[in-house]
C-alpha cells in the first residue's frame, strides 16, 4: 500500500542530544530556524508526536503563521495540518495543549490502548492498530483514509529511531545546534539497534543564523518482500532512465538501477542503450558490474518493467541473467503486458527460484510514460 512522505525533523546538540535533563526544554533551534519549521509545518498534510513528547513538551504544534495558514485554506485545505500522536498504552493528559489548539487530531494505539483513549473523552479520532503499534499499518492509514501525502514527525527519539530502523522514513531534517549538553541520561535523537538507512545521501546543507540544516534521504535497499522508502526513491531512478531510451515500435523502454545493500549504486541502465537496437536495461546495468563483485549477492536491482523471461535477440532473458548474476531481490513497478510476449511472468520465475520480487504498483504510470505510444 502506498504511504505519505515521511519527513523526520529535529534538532540536537553537537554530541547528539534533543534536550537535558533541567526542568524547562532546552531551546537548541534559533528564532529564523523557528519559522523555517513553521514554514514546512505549513507545507505538509499531518505532523506527528509520540505521546512522550506530549508530556515532556506539552507542544501546541501549531502553523503559526497567519499568511501561511491563509495560504493552505486558499489551497482548500485547512488552516492547520492533521495533529497525530502515538500512544501504546493510550495514557495520555485530556488537559495538553495538544487537544485544544489547531485542527483536526488523531490518536493512533493498541487495542488495549485504545479502551483507555476513549474514555479520556479526548478531543481527537481513536484508532487503533491491533495488539501491538504497527507502523506501516499507522502510515497505510494515514495514506488511504485521511488522505495524507506528506507526513512531518517532529519526535520523540523512539518514533524517530523506530520510522528509520524500519526503513520507512523518507526524509531527515536535522539541525545542528552549536552546544553541548553532555549529560548521559539526557535523551538522545536515536538509539541503538539495527538501521536500514545504510550511509545517508546529503540533499542540503544550509547555515540559518548559528545553526546549521541537514537533510538527508535513505539510500539502504530494504531486504525481503517488504518496501522502504529509498526502495521507492530508487525505483523512481530507475523510471527515470526509462524516459532515456530512444522510442521503439517493437520494444518497451526500461530502466534498471543495481544497489548494494549499503545504498552504494552498482551501475544503471536502459534499454537500447548508446544505439544498441536490442539491448535490454537490466542487461545494460548489468553488464557493467563485474560478474565476481561480492555485491551482488545482497544487491537489489529496481526495475521499471518486470523482468523479461523470454527474447528473440539474446540466449538468456533478464530474469535468468538476474539469476545467474546471484541477484536474490528485485523491485519493479510494472508487470509486463501481453503486447510482444503472451503470459510473460518475470515475477514468477524470479520467485520460484527464491528471489523477492517486490511491486510497487504506484510507479506504474511513470514506468508506462515513456510507452504509452505501444498501449
Amino acid at each position: 500500500m502506498p504511504h505519505p512522505y515521511v519527513l523526520l525533523s529535529a534538532a540536537v546538540s553537537l554530541d547528539g542530544y534533543l534536550d537535558d535533563t533541567g526542568p524547562d526544554r532546552l531551546l537548541l533551534s534559533s528564532p529564523a530556524d523557528f519559522d523555517r519549521v513553521d514554514e514546512v509545518r505549513a507545507s505538509v498534510d499531518a505532523i506527528l508526536i509520540g505521546a512522550g513528547t506530549i508530556r515532556a513538551d506539552n507542544p501546541r504544534l501549531l502553523v503559526n503563521s497567519e499568511t501561511r495558514r491563509a495560504a493552505r485554506v486558499a489551497a482548500g485545505k485547512p488552516p492547520y495540518p492533521l495533529k497525530v500522536t502515538v500512544s501504546g498504552s493510550g495514557e495520555l493528559d485530556p488537559a495538553a495543549n495538544f487537544w485544544h489548539t489547531g485542527g483536526d487530531k488523531l490518536v493512533f494505539t493498541t487495542d488495549k490502548g485504545a479502551e483507555r483513549a476513549r474514555s479520556l473523552g479526548l478531543a481527537a479520532d481513536v484508532v487503533s492498530l491491533g495488539p501491538e503499534l504497527d507502523w506501516r499499518r499507522l502510515l497505510e492509514h494515514l495514506h488511504e483514509e485521511r488522505g495524507v501525502e506528506r507526513l512531518m514527525v517532529e519526535g520523540g527519539g523512539r518514533i524517530h529511531t523506530q520510522l528509520l530502523q524500519q526503513g520507512l522514513a523518507d526524509e531527515v531534517q536535522l539541525v545542528l545546534a552549536p552546544l553541548f549538553v553532555g549529560t548521559p541520561d539526557a535523551p538522545r535523537l536515536f538509539g541503538p539497534g539495527g538501521y536500514q538507512s545504510g550511509r545517508l545521501r546529503l540533499l542540503e546543507s544550509r547555515r540559518i543564523e548559528d545553526v546549521v540544516l541537514m537533510r538527508y534521504e535513505p539510500t539502504a535497499p530494504g531486504t525481503g518482500p517488504l518496501p522502504t522508502a529509498a526502495d521507492h526513491q530508487w525505483l523512481a531512478r530507475a523510471c527515470e532512465s526509462a524516459a532515456q531510451c530512444p522510442p521503439s515500435e517493437t520494444a518497451f523502454s526500461v530502466g534498471a538501477v543495481v544497489v548494494a545493500a549499503d545504498g552504494t549504486e552498482l551501475a544503471r541502465g536502459h534499454s537500447r542503450e548508446a544505439g544498441a537496437p536490442v539491448v535490454h536495461a537490466e542487461e545494460a546495468a548489468l553488464a557493467k558490474i563485474a560478474p565476481d563483485d561480492p555485491r551482488l549477492a545482497t544487491a537489489t536491482v529496481y526495475t521499471s518493467l518486470e523482468p523479461c523471461t523470454h527474447r528473440a535477440s539474446r540466449p538468456a532473458p533478464c530474469a535468468r541473467l538476474i539469476l545467474d548474476a546471484g541477484v536474490r531481490r528485485v523491485v519493479t513497478a510494472w508487470r509486463e503486458p501481453d503486447t510482444f510476449v503472451a503470459g510473460a511472468d518475470g515475477t514468477g520465475l524470479l520467485t520460484a527460484q527464491g528471489v523477492d520480487v517486490v511491486v510497487l504498483g504506484e510507479y506504474e504510470d511513470r514506468a508506462k510514460a515513456p510507452n504509452r505510444h505501444l498501449l
